[in-house]
């Protein structure tokens, strides 16, 4: 089911299956994509890496995302476009930037805790009966409820990541994951994120110490990573391009770089990749 609106709104509500999992390669410009698995035993490519869902679990993907479906199940798809509703400018609204997009290098995945199940249940069942609506109350009830889904994900993911419960320092976290993600091709170090947030890089690290998580140096090397990473897997340009394209000054310094995180070198990744893309010959 597909809502489509006068100025290019989109709203999309599927459930797919093995034989329809092409809908999870379509990309459409400035989309945002839920992905609710509703069986077990779920194995999807994403980004080049390996990820095996099981039932009720919900992760969130953008435009740029790369999918490949190895096996599933049944999943509910969202997806809708900035046209339909900005996460970005209704932020106060959803609170959703930085966690469940736009949120650095993590790939955001939730558990639905079993006493939430109901609400996610009874949502969907809701924005299924109002897309088969035509009234002129229609896009604002979808926005509506699109709203709700997603604060309901933003809670869960908040509490399962060990947010701080200071308001002040959750938003210190979201805040970064948001300029990490606009900045990290040319700001590598946490100083530079420091000075955009107008804290200390020691204010910094203390929040996310909070957390009991990554500091904030790792969550900027991991989103530089998952583009080198892209752009080795699905881009045809050269190494020594990749490098510039992520800020590094020389191939040499990039090349150390992917190494340390990645345990081997960039032109050992990319052949690889394309081994792993070359058909199995049977004896």
């Amino acid at each position: 089911m597909k809502f489509l609106g006068n100025i290019q709104e989109y709203l999309q509500l599927e459930i797919i299956d093995f034989n329809t999992c092409y809908e999870l390669k379509q990309s459409i410009e400035e989309g945002l994509t839920v992905l609710w698995f509703t069986e077990d035993a779920n194995e999807l490519i994403i980004d080049g890496m390996p990820y095996f869902f099981k039932q009720n679990q919900i992760v969130f993907l953008t435009e740029f995302h790369k999918i490949t479906a190895k096996k599933i199940g049944k999943i509910r798809l969202l997806r809708f476009n900035r046209p339909f509703y900005c996460v970005l400018d209704h932020d106060t609204e959803v609170g959703c930037k930085g966690i469940l997009f736009f949120g650095a290098s993590q790939l955001p995945i939730i558990n639905i805790p079993l006493g939430e199940l109901n609400k996610f249940e009874l949502l969907w069942n809701m924005f299924s009966i109002e897309m088969e609506s035509n009234d002129s109350l229609q896009i604002e009830m979808l926005q509506m409820m699109l709203k709700r889904y997603l604060i309901l994900c933003a809670r869960i993911y908040k509490n399962q990541k060990n947010y701080p419960d200071k308001k002040e320092d959750s938003d210190i976290v979201r805040e970064f994951n948001f300029l990490v993600e606009q900045h990290f091709k040319i700001k590598h170090s946490v100083a530079s994120y420091a000075k955009l947030l107008h804290k200390s890089p020691k204010t910094l690290s203390n929040v996310f110490s909070k957390m009991g998580s990554k500091t904030p140096l790792q969550y900027i090397q991991e989103r530089i990573m998952l583009e080198a990473r892209r752009l080795l897997h699905y881009s045809t340009l050269h190494i020594k391009e990749i490098a510039f394209e992520i800020g590094f000054e020389d191939i040499q310094s990039f090349s150390r770089f992917f190494k340390k995180n990645e345990g081997i070198s960039p032109s050992e990744f990319k052949q690889n990749k394309i081994r792993e893309k070359l058909p199995t010959l049977k004896e």
